[in-house]
């Protein structure tokens, strides 16, 4: 069973200090950043009613399964689809650690 949570966020290049601001602030200790290039096609741009810019940026947080929506919640309300960041975020299960 998996004692941690992967949350991965996905956001414009910019905006990875608000994901962070707003994860601490839930109860994470940190995360890790990477620059990236997001690409989307024009039908999923009017689908989710976005326009995507090619510089992203992907904030990688793992957390104790107790607080994942906690901070989940509080990342999307800072830098989810309806701000400038227009983050998405998800998370994955984390099987083992080594800080297990």
């Amino acid at each position: 069973m998996a004692n941690h949570q992967l949350i991965v966020c996905i956001v414009n290049a910019g905006f990875s200090q608000n994901v962070m601001e707003a994860a601490r602030a839930a109860g994470a200790r940190g995360g890790s950043i990477i620059r990236g290039r997001g690409s989307a096609n024009p039908e999923a741009e009017e689908f989710f009613n976005i326009t995507v810019q090619p510089d992203k940026e992907v904030v990688l947080i793992l957390v104790p399964d107790d607080i994942k929506d906690a901070v989940m919640t509080a990342v999307y309300k800072n830098s989810g689809l309806t701000t400038d960041g227009q983050g998405i975020a998800f998370s994955l299960p984390v099987e083992r650690t080594t800080l297990d």
